[in-house]
Parts: structure tokens; sequence; C-alpha cells
């Protein structure tokens, strides 16, 4: 009798656990090889991949030596869970291809890792007999060992299209170690929003304030053993990072108190001595610092001094 393609479910394993399952995953980037890493670990079988750039293949072959890589097509034909860990605007036409070519059997779970998307993009496969499911790491991914590590205790956005779908994504999570928690469709984009707002300006705020300190500290002798200079893990880092530590711990612990400094207290004369300090290093880091000491002020309440400074500022 020809098995269904539909994936079996474990009732030994408890309630709404996935049996062990071939995934298939395009592509090898970053995201994809860290999850197939883990769905491994979580004795799932990763049977094929694509990697097309050089990079990588050599990704796969470091991080899944055992798996077999293929054009994305075959990759598609072989998984009972296929995940689509492409760019968010490649996404729309891999599963076009897909759909297409009728590569995904029914009864395939699809997943894609893309924040900004829900399961409507997964429309043309979902009409196949396909599950769809949109799973969101709410990580950072580098490409470096600790991107796998980090994956335990990570936050995933889920968005299914009924209830079983999100037992199964639901499951999927908490079998590597995640928690999973449900993002309507709607609300995709503005989710995928908050996280880059938390994650890609904050690196960029820590990297200014980097360059700004290492120009305050330029070619000065730190007690006989080594200069100021702009590698990576200097002095300038190594202040930075137990002050920046603290003010986030302080943030998402004590919410609007964790404020401090010269925009909070009301200081005006210090803004606007710091703003001309950073002008002369670098007049575009003077008006990031302007920008983010604005919107300090409106959550500081700030008095009209401080308003007024940066107002002028501009």
């Amino acid at each position: 009798m020809e098995q269904s393609a539909t994936p079996a479910w474990g009732a030994q394993d408890g309630p709404m656990r996935p049996a062990r399952l071939s995934v298939g995953i395009i592509s090898a980037g970053r995201v994809g090889t860290a999850l197939g890493v883990a769905l491994e670990r979580a004795d799932h079988v990763v049977v094929a991949c694509s990697a097309i750039s050089h990079a990588s293949r050599q990704r796969a072959a470091r991080r899944l030596p055992d798996t077999t890589v293929l054009p994305a097509q075959e990759v598609a034909g072989r998984a009972e869970l296929l995940l689509l860990a492409v760019p968010d605007t490649e996404l729309p036409s891999v599963v076009s291809g897909l759909a297409a070519t009728q590569s995904v059997r029914s009864g395939t779970i699809v997943v894609h890792t893309s924040g900004a998307n829900g399961v409507a993009v997964l429309a043309p496969l979902t009409e196949q007999g396909c599950i769809p499911l949109a799973i969101h790491p709410a990580m950072t991914f580098t490409g470096a060992d600790e991107d796998i590590e980090r994956l335990p205790g990570t936050c995933f956005g889920i968005t299914a299209a009924d209830d079983i779908g999100y037992a199964i994504a639901q499951a999927l999570v908490l079998e590597i170690g995640g928690e999973p928690f449900r993002v309507r469709e709607d609300a995709r984009m503005l989710y995928h929003s908050a996280l880059a707002h938390a994650s890609n300006h904050v690196v960029t705020v820590v990297l200014d304030a980097v360059e700004a300190l290492r120009a305050a500290l330029w070619g000065q002798e730190l007690l006989g053993q080594e200069m100021v200079n702009d590698e990576p893990g200097g002095i300038a880092e190594r202040v930075i990072a137990p002050l920046a530590r603290a003010s986030l711990e302080n943030a998402l612990q004590r919410g609007q108190s964790a404020l401090t400094g010269p925009v909070a207290r009301g200081d005006a004369d210090a803004v606007a001595r710091h703003l001309a300090a950073l002008a002369e290093v670098d007049p575009q880091l003077a008006q990031a610092y302007r920008a983010n000491s604005l919107r300090t002020a409106q959550r500081a309440h700030a008095p009209g001094e401080v308003f007024t400074v940066l107002e002028e500022a501009g």
C-alpha cells in the first residue's frame, strides 16, 4: 500500500508532536542551516538542501555534512517538512516557481522563516494541498556558531491557517527548545518592524557610540600597554559593553524609569555641547544623536529648553 505523503504524528511522544520528518531546506543560508542543525538535534533528518553560492555550499558542508545538495525543485520533492529560508524579496518567486512545477507533494508541511510575511504568501502551495506555516525566529543571525546555540530559548513568531497548523508550528518550535507565540496574519509587518527596530538600530547606535569614543581616546596610551585604535574589541568596546548591557536590561525590566542622562534630566546645555562635539567627529553622527535625543525627550517629557536645543540643531 502506498504511504500517504502527509506526515505521521507520534502519539507515543505526546499530543501533536511530529514524528521524525524528512526535512528539505531552500536555501543553505545562515538561518536555514542553523534551523537545520536544530531540527537534526531534535531527531529530524535534513535529507537535502539547495545551495547556489560558494558561501552557502561551504556552510552546508560544514553545518550539514550528511545532507545532499540539490536543485530547489528536487529538494522540495524529497521533503515532508520543507523549510523556505530565503530573503523576503525572493520568497514569492520561490513559492510561485515550486507551485508552477508542482515540486511539492500534497500534505507537505511548508514553513517559511520571513518575519514580515504570514501564510498568505504560501497560497499557491496551500492550494496544492500543503500545510502552510510562518515560523520566524526572533533572533539575529551572523553565520557564526553562536547562531545555533542561541536557538534554544529564542522566541518564534508563528502564523498558521488553522488550529492544526498552529499545533504543528508550536510542536516544531518546542522541539528545538524555542518559545512559540502567535502573530496575526495582518500584524506580521508591524511585528517585524518592531524586531528590526530593536535589533538593527541597536547595532547602529552602539557602533556610532564606539566610533565617538574612539575619537575621544584616539592616540592615547592605555596604562603603558596599548594604544587606542580602530580594531574591534578595544578599549572603546570594553567601556561601552557593560553600560549598553545594563541599559538594555534596565529598559526591559524597568521600562520608562530606565531613562537617564542629560535629556531625561532636562540638561539642555549638556545636550547642546554633545551635539557640537559629535559634529566635529561626523555631522551625520551628530544628526543621529539629535534624532534619538528628540525621541528620548518625548518619552521623558523633557522641559522645553531641551526641545529648543534639538530643534535649533536641525
